[in-house]
């Protein structure tokens, strides 16, 4: 067998589509090795930033119950204010972010991001009363919005479309692991009440705040930028990874775009993507329910007889229970290549938690309470990755996934707006509103997860019926290219 068919068949192996152009095979285990260098220098530092990302947004909670509420005479609607704000500038920020993440190093610009926002966070250790609240959460939404629409473009510039949920999924559930961790450090940062005359809810700021600090200065050089860039990659190896990102659309052949310079069509094409915005109702799924739930869990745990301490003890097996069900399931899409099973399936776990959290009398049987709240986190956190995911295999080129990543994760993080306000405190301990509610947008998600696989399966389906010759006819190698995600050669992931 000459050196070409070798090449062929090993890039048949991977599913890379074959081309004159190939720059290198390398076989199945060797591609598996490959990876593995990407993964050990990527995705521990993204998880480690998103960690103290989610520590950072949502260790409010834990102040909460910790005195800041007593301390800074806060009202119930106060409280959930201090959560709204944040996301007021967290939704409006996240387009233009990944727009200058594409002409800069993402290194620099997720390091500016990270220092500004502990900086932010420290300050909030220091507030005097509700306004200054505020005021540090408007700019903490501010600058935290840049970052996870920035890491979840970033992961889809190194991995093909069926590596990419298994390694969001490590860095998401770090989120999961976040919200327990949370619970842990501020039980433990909470007994320096006292300590330099300041409240123990206030060292949960100050130690958190200077920490990410700490961690924002040191990323800028550790974190890898782009294939072309890195040392830890061979010439050879640099070049296979592009090779293979730029032919994953789904047919042998059909090429990807992934250096273009920016237009303003890339935009425009990103706004009015309809997928974009009913997808983003699968997200409210999750941000709605567990926005709400992130901020409430420990006032729940607590109001069903347990001590603060206990209650921030008791939430980290709730999220262990979402990092777990996050990592399995997507795995388990990546594995199988289709992702809508993947959403409908935990929605319909948090569907029926929320049926029994509204269907119990509160705090009557606290042990069946704290059972049910492990399926908010457990049904609630995949179907969030594999969303993401699923709109990321389904929009090109680079420009408007770019742009129509931000846009699904600033549509969908309008849900912690509402999330942020439907867990009445005069409602407690039974929050009619709040598992209500949930209950109502989950319905939503998973009718919303049908639609869009029913139209990708539409679309697929046209365009198997079209012909090679047909579309030789009518369009140029370089405007298939130019169309991204519309060229009839491009195939939708189900």
């Amino acid at each position: 067998m000459d050196n070409q068919s070798e090449k062929a068949k090993q890039l048949e192996a991977e599913n890379v589509s074959i081309a004159d152009d190939v720059p290198i095979a390398f076989d199945p285990a060797e591609t598996k090795r490959i990876l593995r260098k990407v993964d050990y220098r990527l995705i521990p530092l993204l998880c480690i930033l998103y960690i103290f990302s989610f520590l950072d947004r949502s260790n409010i909670g834990n102040a909460k119950i910790a005195g800041m509420a007593d301390d800074l005479h806060l009202t119930g609607p106060q409280y959930n204010a201090a959560l709204t704000v944040f996301f007021a500038t967290y939704v409006t920020f996240e387009i233009p972010s990944n727009m200058v993440l594409k002409v800069t190093r993402p290194s620099r610009w997720i390091a500016f991001l990270v220092v500004t926002w502990g900086t932010i966070v420290t300050l909030q250790g220091i507030v005097k009363d509700y306004h200054s609240l505020l005021t540090t959460r408007i700019f903490l939404g501010l600058f935290e919005a840049g970052f996870f629409p920035a890491a979840s473009f970033l992961l889809t510039t190194w991995y093909c479309r069926f590596e990419l949920q298994s390694r969001l999924s490590v860095f998401y559930s770090s989120a999961a692991f976040a919200s327990g961790f949370s619970g842990l450090l501020a039980f433990a940062i909470s007994n320096m009440a006292g300590v330099a005359g300041l409240g123990g809810w206030r060292w949960i700021f100050i130690i958190e705040g200077m920490a990410t600090v700490v961690i924002g200065g040191l990323i800028a050089l550790f974190l890898p930028d782009s294939i072309e860039d890195v040392k830890f990659l061979t010439e050879d190896e640099k070049k296979f990874l592009a090779y293979r990102l730029r032919y994953d659309s789904g047919v042998d052949g059909a090429e990807v775009g992934s250096k273009e310079p920016f237009q303003w069509r890339y935009l425009w094409a990103a706004l009015g993507d309809w997928h974009i915005w009913l997808a983003a109702i699968i997200y409210w799924g999750n941000s709605i329910c567990l926005y709400g739930f992130n901020y409430t869990a420990p006032t729940i745990i607590n109001q069903l007889g347990y001590t603060a301490a206990n209650a921030q003890l008791l939430t980290v097996p709730l999220y262990g229970a979402g990092v777990i069900s996050t990592i399995v399931l997507s795995i388990w899409s990546d594995n199988v290549k289709v992702r809508w099973p993947f959403i409908v399936f935990p929605y319909c776990v948090s569907m029926l938690g929320f049926v029994g959290l509204l269907s119990i009398p509160h705090p009557k049987y606290p042990g069946l309470t704290y059972g049910l709240l492990f399926t908010i986190p457990g049904g609630g956190y995949p179907p969030l990755l594999t969303c993401l995911a699923w709109l990321g295999n389904n929009l090109a080129p680079s420009w408007k996934r770019s742009i129509g990543m931000a846009l699904f994760i600033s549509i969908g993080n309008v849900g912690g707006i509402i999330g942020s306000n439907i867990f009445l405190a005069n409602e407690a301990p039974h929050y009619w509103t709040g598992y209500g509610f949930s209950l109502a947008i989950t319905v939503c998600a998973i009718l919303a997860t049908i639609g869009l696989r029913k139209s990708y399966q539409i679309a697929n389906k046209h365009r198997d019926s079209t012909s090679d010759t047909q579309i030789e006819e009518n369009y140029s190698a370089e405007e298939l290219v130019k169309l991204g995600d519309r060229s009839p050669r491009y195939r939708y992931v189900l």
